[in-house]
């Protein structure tokens, strides 16, 4: 199975968006680029809300018949680790292996013997412009805090391999809620490691310097960005041309829904490398469903300000599973006294990330954006609001997709 040159990770929490987001794609399609979906939800969401694979399954192929779409489309087990990925084995073709928490912890004396013996044919060699050929100096530092993790995901993958079947899935790497980022040549590395492990990834998720916030814009110097990504795309095609990679093996960005300070520096850097690209904007399609409920008003408005009044009161439980990626500044949320005195428009251009807007809110986007469990435990009242504000929450999804994130990644 191959991963197609440009897809975007279109998750969806509550499995009603399908229709919306592929409408999106199509106008895209309709352009000129042709951009898969790949719906990924991982176990923390599954467990949050309450659903299951299967759902997300049936969520998606329903939405699939119904566009009338004919390209590809893949399902993502995200972030999955040995503990977890059994109950996604039978309905995805996507794994998401993520080894963070394998980053920094000691490997045994074999475990890292092994990753060095795979990074033997780096030695003596010049990357990305060092003053220096590659030497054991510079790889000893690298295994004390990787070897551990690429011997894990060489596990994960054969697990998986050993119940999909040789070539029946795609591989992604995920070391991107690590707490150090990782260079260039440290992606090099990487992957060096995960091909003398057998690893066919395709995609791997680095974690870049600056801050990738859930739902808000990149946090960080978007030059220094733009020199680090040029690099890990070299990073990238040297370890498929020294280690025999996937010749499709490009970069994930997780997290990168609304980073519009980095869309502009990453398609010209694509461009210049002929590269592709898998972006993440799971939960900005919960978050467009929160806006269309705003918009729609009445009963619909009335959920709209219930979720927030009930995550606002259970800040530190909602926030604490993304500690790492999100930045809430609790004096800048509204007291839930003063958000039940809004109208539609009000709340939802608190909501909606439009940066030049006064009324637009980071802080309440973000408490919001981690707060999807809030409208699970609402049962079907929070469905039924769906269905009842489908039109406005429909244009919501496809337009922000469309305008806010495909237009200027791939069309501008």
């Amino acid at each position: 199975m191959i991963l197609e040159k440009f897809t975007l990770g279109v998750g969806d929490r509550f499995g009603r968006e399908g229709i919306a987001q592929l409408a999106a794609l199509q106008k895209a399609a309709a352009a000129g680029v042709e951009i898969i979906p790949v719906w990924n939800k991982s176990n923390r969401e599954h467990t949050l809300i309450g659903s299951t694979p299967a759902d997300t399954r049936n969520a998606v192929e329903a939405a699939v018949k119904a566009s009338g779409w004919t390209a590809p489309y893949h399902l993502d087990a995200d972030h999955i680790g040995l503990k977890t990925v059994d109950r996604f084995l039978p309905h995805c073709d996507f794994y998401t292996i993520d080894v963070a928490d394998f980053i920094g912890e000691p490997a045994g004396p074999d475990d890292v013997s092994a990753v060095r013996d795979s990074l033997r044919p780096l030695l003596g060699r010049t990357f990305f412009g060092l003053e220096r050929p590659l030497d054991g100096s510079m790889v000893e530092p690298f295994l004390d805090r990787y070897a551990l993790a690429i011997r894990e995901a060489g596990k994960i993958y054969r697990y998986i391999e050993s119940a999909r079947g040789k070539d029946n899935f795609i591989a992604e790497v995920s070391t991107d809620e690590s707490e150090i980022p990782q260079s260039p040549l440290d992606l090099l590395f990487i992957l060096g490691g995960l091909a003398g492990e057998g690893v066919r990834v395709q995609t791997i998720a680095p974690k870049f310097t600056g801050r990738f916030n859930k739902g808000v814009d990149y946090v960080g110097d978007v030059g220094q960005f733009a020199l680090e990504f040029d690099q890990d795309l070299v990073a990238i095609r040297s370890a498929v041309e020294e280690f025999g990679l996937p010749e499709e093996l490009k970069i994930s960005v997780h997290s990168g829904s609304d980073k519009f300070s980095l869309y502009c520096p990453i398609r010209k850097l694509l461009e210049k490398h002929g590269a592709g690209l898998h972006l993440k904007t799971a939960g900005t399609t919960w978050l467009e469903e929160v806006i269309g409920l705003a918009l729609a008003g009445g009963s619909s408005l009335d959920v709209a300000k219930k979720i927030y009044t009930k995550a606002f009161s259970r800040i530190e439980e909602l926030s604490l599973p993304y500690a790492p990626v999100i930045d809430i500044k609790l004096d800048e949320l509204p007291s839930p006294s003063v958000v039940s005195g809004w109208d539609g428009d009000a709340l939802a251009a608190a909501l909606a990330h439009e940066q030049t807007d006064p009324r637009f809110n980071s802080s309440l986007r973000q408490l919001v954006h981690v707060s999807f469990k809030v409208a699970a435990e609402m049962g079907p009242a929070y469905l039924e609001a769906l269905n009842s504000a489908r039109a406005t929450i429909g244009g919501c999804v496809t337009n922000n997709l469309f305008e806010r994130h495909l237009k200027p990644l791939f069309l501008s």
